[in-house]
């Protein structure tokens, strides 16, 4: 299966995680790295938070886009304008392009979703050239996503069924420290190199909090929306309490951490 990432629509996507994604794009962009006449090539494109936000460097030659989710690419597709980028669906795993193609291969929030991670990276160096950069950012699931994560350790409290589904959310491939640069090295990518990016998820209400979870988008969306009615009103009720935290509902803020990985194809 390409990807673990559970999709309702673009538009629910975009509340869930599309808005995060477009304030973390230019932190990896930078980490990455760009010069004039880059063909760029992006790996699990999303609704093109990063592909858009490439799109601003107006000396890219080439930005391709790809997705598995052909909801994603809809979407993603309906957006562009932009005659240098070309959006399709194909599975990371298994690239359509040549060796060689690209100058660089990036990928946002998308490595820690695909079960063969590893498989993924080596794709993304395969088709980049010699000397090319390949990078990646995934959330630290356990120690970074203060929001998420008290959402997750809230519902274990009144279900024990969420228990293993929480275990999977925290530890998924690539977001333990140093896993992503072990993988670059073992796909033989050079000058590997790990960093940390932070952004802040803030909400102007419990329902903006919410509202993406309860209609079903995500790992926890998906969970949730497989609740019995008592169960399902007693987590909104327990997350409503966990997110005002004794004080009236209105914004909250969060630090959000990603873990970032680059390396130069030798």
């Amino acid at each position: 299966m390409p990807s673990s990432f559970h999709v309702e629509s673009a538009d629910g996507y975009e509340r869930l995680m599309g808005r995060w994604s477009r304030t973390l794009a230019p932190m990896l962009i930078d980490f990455a790295g760009l010069a004039d006449g880059d063909r760029v090539l992006d790996v699990g494109c999303g609704t093109g938070s990063l592909t858009f936000t490439l799109a601003q460097t107006p000396g890219l030659q080439e930005i391709a886009a790809i997705d598995y989710s052909p909801v994603f690419v809809e979407a993603a597709k309906g957006r562009n304008n932009d005659p240098r980028i070309t959006i399709q669906q194909a599975d990371a795993c298994a690239l359509p392009f040549e060796d060689n193609r690209f100058d660089r291969a990036l990928s946002l929030l998308v490595l820690h979703f695909v079960p063969e991670a590893g498989k993924a990276v080596a794709e993304m160096a395969r088709v980049v050239r010699p000397g090319g950069v390949v990078a990646a950012a995934v959330w630290d699931h356990y120690g970074g996503m203060s929001g998420m994560r008290m959402m997750w350790d809230t519902v274990v409290m009144l279900d024990e069924n969420a228990l293993p589904l929480r275990r999977r959310y925290c530890f998924q491939p690539m977001t333990r420290p140093g896993e992503m640069k072990q993988t670059f090295i073992a796909q033989g990518l050079a000058d590997v190199e790990e960093t940390s990016l932070l952004i802040r998820m803030d909400y102007l209400s419990f329902d903006d909090y919410w509202s993406p979870i309860a209609a079903g988008e995500g790992p926890l969306g998906k969970y949730v929306a497989g609740l019995e009615p008592e169960k399902r009103a007693a987590a909104d009720a327990a997350l409503r309490a966990a997110y005002e935290a004794g004080e009236p509902d209105g914004p909250r803020s969060f630090a959000s951490v990603a873990w970032a990985c680059r390396g130069r194809v030798a």
